[in-house]
């Protein structure tokens, strides 16, 4: 073989290494082209991870069920009929009240529907009412009952009677709407006195934080139950008493940790910046620093809930609560401590009460998990390795 053949080869046999090294170019793929996603909200991380704690999810599910089943009670319990065709007319009960007279009744006082004589002329002929499935309210007393009281669980009252002859499902079922509604209002309250003074005292610190640190030292070192008492023996107890009481102690607990968010966050880049920037101190409190110091204000909130539910019940179970015959968990606890033989009436408000409380724990755990981002990482890192 020659000397140029030789050469000829040999670029000829580099070249074709050259084009198999390099790869053959590819058309760009459909999902390649495609944007990416768009980034979620914090908010919507927050939800998604309280949604993975199954037990908290579920218990706030649980809970706004009842709380909703608890906000029909009128049309659940009642005493009254939801409609009462008489003599060819239609009555509402519900929502207007009749005289006995209007249905053949010897007097012109409110009809008591639970009376044998009127329940049989409603329903003589073509005439015909439709009760709701408990038919006694919480302040219900059923003289013509043949049971004496307090009576055990039957199919026409199904917890039973308390010693008066009230009903104890209508008396639960209202119970616990009020508990719940006390404890939301409870929670606002404090929520927002909570939050007020310890971002003032973590914000601007100094003077200010030393002096309003001290005041809240010793406004919460007035004993708050005998300040109830006192109240309780000079005015006639009443909710809106209890809530104000109630409130001017509830918010202390909160400020601290609100109060140590703010110190912390002031201190931060962004912070700087803001102040850099010319914005105001309120505008700093309410754009930046406050949205960043909300995790245990949020983690605080079913927690506070709980501790008012046990403080309403703990005052009416001593008999500073709620005047009578106002439905309350801690009158019901109370009368069953007085007639032990009605095991249902204790029993009944124990199950009620203890359900409600880990509810709002259950919630509580899963919302503190799912606001704490080092839980998230650790579950993320776990998920991942799977």
């Amino acid at each position: 073989m020659s000397w140029s053949t030789r050469v000829f080869n040999s670029i000829d046999w580099s070249t074709d290494v050259t084009r198999s090294a390099t790869p053959p170019s590819r058309p760009t793929s459909f999902a390649a082209s495609r944007p990416p996603p768009p980034s979620r909200s914090p908010r919507w991380r927050v939800w998604r991870r309280f949604r993975n704690q199954r037990l908290g999810y579920w218990s706030l599910v649980v809970f706004v069920v009842l709380f909703g089943i608890s906000l029909f009670a009128e049309v659940i319990a009642n005493d009254k009929p939801w409609v009462v065709r008489y003599e060819g007319h239609w009555y509402f009960p519900l929502v207007k009240t009749y005289p006995e007279l209007t249905f053949g009744g010897d007097f012109p006082t409110p009809t008591d529907y639970l009376d044998p004589f009127i329940e049989k002329r409603i329903r003589a002929g073509d005439n015909f009412a439709i009760y709701p499935p408990v038919r006694y309210s919480y302040d219900t007393i059923n003289y013509f009952s043949a049971v004496p009281n307090p009576a055990p669980p039957s199919s026409e009252n199904w917890l039973g009677t308390d010693d008066r002859g009230r009903d104890v499902f209508s008396r639960l079922l209202y119970g616990f709407r009020l508990s719940v509604i006390f404890a939301l209002a409870l929670t606002v309250s404090g929520t927002l006195l909570g939050v007020l003074a310890g971002a003032v005292q973590g914000f601007y610190g100094g003077r200010i934080d030393l002096t309003l640190q001290r005041l809240i030292e010793i406004w919460g070192s007035l004993p708050e139950l005998y300040l109830l008492i006192i109240f309780a023996s000079i005015f006639e107890p009443h909710l809106w008493l209890l809530f104000v009481l109630l409130s001017l102690f509830g918010w202390i607990g909160l400020s601290d940790y609100v109060r140590a968010e703010f110190l912390r966050n002031r201190q931060l880049d962004y912070v700087r910046a803001a102040r850099a920037m010319g914005l105001s101190n309120g505008q700093i409190i309410r754009r930046h620093v406050l949205p960043n110091s909300m995790t245990p204000v949020i983690t605080f909130l079913p927690f506070r809930m709980s501790g008012a539910i046990l403080a309403l019940t703990s005052l009416d179970f001593l008999g500073l609560g709620v005047p009578p015959p106002t439905p309350s968990l801690g009158e019901l606890l109370n009368q069953g401590k007085a007639n032990l033989d009605a095991w249902w009436i204790s029993l009944a408000t124990f199950v009620v009460l203890v359900l409600t409380l880990l509810l709002l724990t259950f919630m509580g755990d899963a919302l503190r998990n799912a606001l704490d981002t080092r839980v998230a990482d650790k579950q993320a890192a776990a998920g991942g390795a799977v």
